[in-house]
């Protein structure tokens, strides 16, 4: 290549709010004057993002579960954004839209068959989204092993993108190859280090020409890909006018002539020699412990300053994995007569998550065609089970600092969705397993020495004297 390619990543995600009951998501004050956080976020970011056709340029890729947000309640972002995918594919031959698991877990510390459920159903609500098949996966917080490379590649995922410290050695020109074994391999592209955090930080958003020159001084030293990486609402939500500082770096680029604005599907194609590189294992971008910080206190956190402890995230995680063991035994023991073929059912799943009707479209049609009325309502009873069952382990409940934290709260609540759901189907083995529940969430300690452990955040957040906040028959 002539000129060094710059691909500037954005990692757009939210934490999901919606309520599982009502699949609305709540009132949150802190979001004023908006309704909401996501609704607050759409208007300081993706909406003017969309607007300036900032997709057309970045790379990017969208959660699942703010897709289909987005998709519901903000169409013309989410069209933006498929149309950003559809302008590049005309422009590079490789659309800049890349894949992500459906839902924000952390793939190392999941076993070998919810990382390909979880791979799976990201592939398939990209395909239903985009219209093609994904070249490229992102992993959440970047998080990686060996085992969550080979279901990528065993998925035909071609490559992911990882922070410096993933590799034993960076390679020159920005993307290698790990060889995984079976006569499998991956590509995987390397962010520049420095550059991301100037930009996530805002060191590089402060001056005019900052960004552009360091991105240029970096093009020119090291040629092949100079990738940068980070989180989307950085562009308007975390940096207010750092959407319109973009757009700026993008056209300055355009019009220098000195670089290429790319991204890195097109670039794995134009790459003549990909060399191999070692897999520092597992890791992620945001703890500097490995994947610490999703199952014990190893001591990152969002306010050092506070005083906090956080012996509450193995507990947590040790409680959640007893009950997801508890809901799988449940689905395979139930879903055989309620659905016609229990596992393509779970397989298609990631086909119809991202849309709403569909969920209920497709568990007639998993019922069996004569299915109607009672068993298509306990054929959607399990596949939502299903789906809760995935969503109880959303990265976003250990990120932060106390189990009784919103995101903590959200996780539970999908927990106590699922328990809901089942009991449908199965009062006294539904009953059973939150009774085991509970009793392990007592020994995740809260902060607040009032509240006591998660056991009393679960009762207070979705128990009373009627049981689950919703009816069962709502």
């Amino acid at each position: 290549m002539d000129r060094a390619t710059v691909v500037l990543h954005g990692h757009f995600y939210q934490p999901p709010r919606e309520d599982p009951w009502t699949d609305r998501i709540r009132s949150e004050p802190g979001a004023a004057p908006f309704e909401n956080w996501n609704d607050r976020i759409a208007a300081e970011c993706y909406e003017p993002l969309a607007r300036a056709g900032a997709f057309d340029w970045l790379s990017f890729d969208l959660g699942p579960t703010l897709a289909r947000w987005l998709e519901g309640e903000r169409p013309e972002v989410h069209e933006g954004f498929v149309r950003g995918d559809r302008a590049s594919r005309e422009r590079l031959g490789h659309g800049n839209a890349v894949a992500q698991p459906y839902h924000h877990i952390i793939l190392p510390l999941a076993t070998r068959r919810e990382k390909e459920t979880e791979v799976r159903w990201g592939l398939r609500d990209f395909e239903r989204r985009f219209g093609r098949c994904a070249d490229g996966m992102w992993l959440p917080e970047t998080a990686v092993d060996m085992e969550t490379l080979d279901v990528l590649a065993a998925e035909g995922v071609a490559f992911t993108i990882l922070a410096p410290h993933q590799v034993a050695d960076v390679p020159a020109g920005g993307v290698g190859r790990v060889r995984i074994g079976a006569g499998r391999e991956i590509a995987v592209f390397i962010y520049d280090g420095e550059l991301s955090h100037g930009v996530a930080f805002g060191a590089l958003l402060d001056g005019r020409d900052a960004w552009f020159e360091a991105l240029r001084s970096a093009a020119g030293r090291d040629g092949g890909v100079v990738a940068l990486a980070t989180d989307g609402e950085t562009f308007g939500h975390h940096h207010r006018g750092a959407d319109r500082t973009l757009m700026r770096v993008i056209r300055r680029a355009r019009e220098s002539g000195e670089v290429e604005i790319g991204n890195f599907g097109a670039a794995l194609a134009a790459a003549s020699e990909v060399p191999f590189v070692s897999l520092e294992e597992p890791t992620s971008w945001s703890c500097a412990h490995g994947v610490e910080r999703w199952r014990s206190e190893c001591g990152c956190r969002m306010a050092p300053h506070l005083d906090s402890q956080q012996r509450w995230r193995a507990p947590l995680r040790s409680a959640l994995e007893s009950l997801a063991a508890g809901l799988d035994a449940a689905y395979a023991e139930l879903a055989p007569g309620r659905l016609t073929d229990p596992g393509r059912a779970m397989e298609a799943l990631g086909e119809v998550l991202g849309a709403p009707p569909g969920l209920e479209d497709f568990a007639a049609r998993a019922a069996g065609e004569s299915g109607g009325g009672e068993r298509r309502d306990e054929a959607l009873a399990l596949l939502e089970v299903a789906r809760d069952r995935a969503a109880m382990f959303t990265s976003c409940a250990w990120f932060f600092d106390d189990v009784a934290g919103l995101e903590a709260r959200q996780v539970l609540g999908y927990a106590a969705h699922a328990l809901d759901r089942l009991r449908r189907l199965a009062p006294e083995r539904s009953e059973a397993l939150e009774t085991a529940f509970v009793a392990d969430l007592a020994k995740a300690p809260a902060n607040d020495a009032d509240l006591g452990n998660a056991a009393a955040v679960y009762e207070r957040a979705f128990k009373s004297d009627a049981g689950f906040p919703v009816p069962a028959d709502a």
